[in-house]
């Protein structure tokens, strides 16, 4: 009875926690500005399904997409076993779901145990890519400190996890054959049944083991649960609505400001009467300026780096990495919200997204080809994020690069980005 009390405490704690720090997050993306992202629901539903949860842009990389797949669906259906786990903590039982279950039972810890299995290899495959043969796109100078041990530790601690499910098993299964107390037989154990040797022969030591490992197990599960929100992995749970959300337009489209298109077509017509629009401000100087969409992206971001090692302007030398923009934006956002929360939402602590965090130079590099977007796994999309910084840099700041200047001179003077008016424009024929 103790220890059911300590299970349901700690649950509890675990849940109330996490449900706390989920709200933040929530506030932080709701900082951003509205855009309309629920038309066409039909085609939305598609394309979660599509890269969400079928991963079709993750093939692009094989070996990655295997591994990522093993760890991907063993955490989807190892975790139904969680639910056992938790009523069986809550009430005391265990095993509850072996006998209404039947032979069906069987197959399931069987299946839980071959993902376990593949779920470590994939672990071991990926910290041996990140720390032993240390592909390219896992460094830069964003990927600091903290974001090489974040995704060590998640790799880490899926490996204890899985490492604690299959010794739990191993000594669930020689209880069993020693017809131990409570310990009758139930499932199937293709995996745990072959360590069980390593295990001692003693019942006594062989529950505490168990014991043990139950309660690693699902602390363990729990902790990590709250982990996420602080960690790139929160993508397993923003991945979902992240896709949903998508843009459906074509990726070379730009989007315009509802206020200044309307002053283009009152100038051209008259009797055109613009909509009311409140404009803030042009572009995007901080993260209150963007998009709640561009907010949510920047939490969903798994850093895998797949954008900047295809950017062009990255692999040309220059300071621009997609990666480091929503790296950078949600940094920003969680040093806002957190403002917010120690001094109250009409604090300034007099620091932007753009030069604290973000450089003109890296925003003037970026060629807008679109790549970073066609590239990332879950459909976030960097350039939206530079090219409203470059929009607040052009229209309210006026100081657009040299070279762009000379460009819009040359289109408000002769209709065209070259220095030659209309009616010289085809003299290179006749001296040819």
């Amino acid at each position: 009875m103790i220890g059911q009390v300590i299970f349901i405490i700690i649950l509890l704690a675990a849940a109330y926690l996490f449900g706390k720090n989920v709200v933040k997050v929530r506030r932080n993306i709701l900082l951003g500005r509205d855009v309309n992202r629920s038309d066409n629901p039909a085609m939305r539903w598609k394309v979660m399904a599509k890269v969400a949860l079928g991963q079709t842009k993750m093939v692009k990389r094989p070996v990655a997409a295997i591994m990522h797949f093993f760890i991907y669906v063993g955490f989807v259906i190892i975790n139904l076993e969680v639910l056992e786990i938790m009523i069986d903590g809550i009430f005391g039982s265990h095993r509850i779901f072996s006998k209404p279950l039947g032979s069906l039972y069987g197959l399931l810890i069987g299946s839980f145990e071959i993902l376990a299995l593949l779920v470590l290899v994939a672990c071991v495959v990926f910290l041996a890519r990140r720390n032993i043969l240390r592909l390219k796109r896992f460094n830069g100078v964003e990927m600091t400190t903290w974001p090489k041990s974040d995704a060590n530790y998640i790799l880490t601690i899926e490996m204890l996890l899985m490492t604690a499910f299959l010794t739990m098993n191993a000594a669930d299964y020689k209880l069993q054959l020693l017809h131990f107390g409570h310990y009758v037989e139930a499932g199937s154990f293709p995996v745990s049944a072959l360590i069980g040797s390593l295990l001692p022969a003693g019942a006594n030591a062989l529950a505490t083991i168990e014991r043990a490992c139950w309660w690693f197990h699902i602390i363990g599960i729990l902790a990590f649960l709250n982990y996420l929100p602080y960690s790139k992995h929160f993508h397993i749970l923003l991945a979902f609505p992240n896709t949903w959300y998508s843009n459906l337009h074509k990726k070379g489209g730009l989007t315009n400001m509802a206020s200044v298109t309307n002053e283009v077509k009152a100038m051209l017509d008259p009797s055109f009467v613009p909509e009311a629009t409140e404009v803030s401000r042009f572009g995007a100087k901080d993260v209150t300026d963007l998009t709640w969409k561009n907010l949510m992206e920047a939490y969903t971001c798994t850093e895998c780096g797949r954008c900047t090692s295809v950017c062009p302007a990255n692999i040309t030398g220059k300071l621009l990495s997609p990666r480091k923009i929503m790296m950078d934006t949600r940094d920003r956002l969680t040093e806002v919200g957190n403002n917010i929360d120690k001094h109250g939402k009409d604090y300034t602590d007099d620091k932007t997204l753009l030069d604290n965090y973000i450089t003109r130079e890296e925003l003037w590099a970026c060629t807008t080809c679109n790549a970073c977007v066609e590239a990332c796994p879950v459909n976030i999309n960097p350039l939206e994020i530079i090219t409203e910084m470059r929009r607040y840099v052009v229209m309210e700041e006026s100081q657009a690069p040299a070279s762009l200047n000379n460009m819009f001179g040359n289109m408000e003077n002769n209709g065209a980005p070259w220095k030659y008016s209309q009616a010289d424009r085809f003299n290179w024929a006749e001296k040819s």
